[in-house]
């Protein structure tokens, strides 16, 4: 794609200009210009929400809410989005990497990947290496027995862990290098990893660890997806002590955690209302109060490492913004029972970098589709799995570069 005439970007702007006109119209209830000024034309904080949601849906998420407000004229604000949403159409290729967390594994996760792409079968030997001394059992080994054991979380976190790093590392070296970074769960430690923020060696403990210490936590806990606001789960789980809010992965995509008996009787209240609900496949209830019992115990793990901060930007799951805090011994110890904060985090991600693409790292595709309509859809930065499920091998993969354009196996396959 080639970058826009300036004649172009003229009309480019005119054309947000009067789109947005248009939407600050309607909800003021009466015609405006864009040399108005939306604080003084009276624009309260319920239509500039709403207002901001229009523009999440037409052009992604190119602005944070606050923005609506920041400029003096209706103009400006419309300008603004126009040079954000050109910049995301250049021709230069943004990527930003979001790796998965658990959940999306399987027995013989990547198996095709690893006997068939020597630099991806030499980044999880790496990894594994380097996980195997805390295991006491081989990833790789478990991958091309297609062992269900991978299932179980003391070895679910480390297997994703090192084959969401060895991912990463296929692509950078084949010349796609991350704008941003964002991890959903455990997803954080490879994240961290390629930012720079953890070692190879530091990270592969940690979460060996991690998982050991969550899979001898007493059973009886649960994880249900729901399909409510943020605002509706806080009011289910407040008459439930023993239940909270694990993640929130969209405007109407919240997984509740805690007691297995206080989720059924929360799913109860959620059929009589029509409201769709799914208990999750998992042995604990991860991102809870119930995960508490493992906070001092792997805390006195991690103080002994230096931990850092990331040299690409590192989107916090924890936060669910741009870290700029260093992530130290207390941002991990949080993050255990701390909720999810991916669709805070995403957006965020992608107002503040505008990437062209996003390319969701792990075993398969589960985040796509939260990330195609916080992006605007078919408007927004492309979205490619870098694997789609237990058949994904080296053409997939190929195929993902190819598409990012870069390096000289992208090169070969355009025939360039």
């Amino acid at each position: 794609m080639q970058d826009q005439p300036p004649r172009a970007q003229d009309d480019f702007a005119v054309a947000h200009r009067e789109w947005l006109t248009e939407r600050v119209a309607h909800y003021l209830g009466r015609p405006v210009d864009d040399t108005v000024s939306l604080a003084q034309e009276g624009l309260d904080s319920v239509a500039g929400l709403s207002l901001y949601g229009d523009i999440e849906e037409e052009f992604g998420s190119l602005i944070e809410p606050e923005d609506i407000w920041a400029y003096p004229t209706l103009r400006q604000l419309a300008d603004f989005l126009a040079m954000r949403d050109v910049n995301r159409g250049g021709s230069k290729v943004r990527a930003a990497f979001v790796f998965t967390g658990q959940g999306s594994q399987h027995p013989g996760m990547t198996s095709g990947l690893y006997l068939n792409s020597t630099g991806y079968r030499a980044f999880l030997d790496e990894a594994d290496a380097a996980i195997t001394p805390w295991t006491k059992q081989s990833v790789v080994k478990m991958i091309l027995a297609d062992d269900p054991g991978i299932h179980r979380t003391a070895m679910t976190q480390p297997a994703l862990f090192a084959v969401e790093y060895a991912l990463a590392r296929t692509l950078e070296e084949a010349g796609v290098h991350p704008v941003a970074v964002l991890g959903h769960g455990i997803g954080e430690f490879a994240a961290a990893t390629v930012a720079g923020a953890l070692t190879l060696a530091d990270a592969a403990k940690l979460v060996s660890m991690r998982g050991a210490f969550m899979q001898y936590l007493p059973p009886g806990g649960g994880m249900m997806a729901t399909c409510v606001t943020p605002y509706e789960a806080a009011e289910l789980v407040a008459a439930e002590p023993a239940v909270g809010i694990s993640a929130i992965n969209a405007a109407k995509a919240v997984v509740l955690s805690g007691d297995k008996a206080a989720l059924e009787r929360i799913e109860a209240r959620l059929e009589e209302r029509g409201v769709p609900c799914r208990h999750l496949a998992v042995s604990h209830a991860f991102h809870s109060p119930l995960m508490a019992p493992v906070v001092a115990k792997f805390e006195a793990i991690v103080r002994r490492m230096p931990g850092g901060a990331a040299r690409v930007p590192f989107y916090s799951t924890v936060y669910g913004r741009l870290a700029t805090e260093p992530l130290h011994a207390p941002y991990w110890t949080e993050q255990i029972t701390a909720p999810v904060r991916f669709a805070d985090a995403a957006r965020s991600l992608l107002a503040q970098q505008t990437p062209t693409h996003v390319v969701e790292i792990g075993p398969q595709a589960v985040l796509k589709p939260y990330l195609r309509r916080m992006g605007g859809g078919r408007r927004g930065p492309v979205c490619l799995p870098v694997c789609q499920g237990p058949a994904s091998d080296a053409v997939d993969l190929a195929g993902v570069i190819s598409a990012l354009d870069a390096g000289p196996l992208a090169a070969a396959l355009s025939g360039a």
